[in-house]
């Protein structure tokens, strides 16, 4: 699977996974709430940057700019 092609709730959800990790168990390593993992794994778009980074966090990831192509 190419993780670079993931959205980011998608790209969430399979790392998460791949851990087995339940969503309650991945908030609580996260330190956010589990509301918040369902949110970002639901694909919400008015999500606080901070607390998505600690999520990316536990794999070695965080938020940063993409290029993309507009067409």
């Amino acid at each position: 699977m190419d993780m670079d092609k993931l959205s980011l709730n998608e790209f969430v959800r399979t790392k998460r996974k791949s851990l087995k990790l339940t969503q309650k168990e991945m908030a609580e390593k996260a330190g956010v709430g589990l509301r918040f993992v369902r949110e970002l794994e639901r694909g919400k778009t008015t999500l606080k940057m901070d607390k998505i980074n600690l999520v990316l966090d536990l794999f070695g990831y965080e938020l940063g700019p993409v290029k993309y192509d507009r067409q």
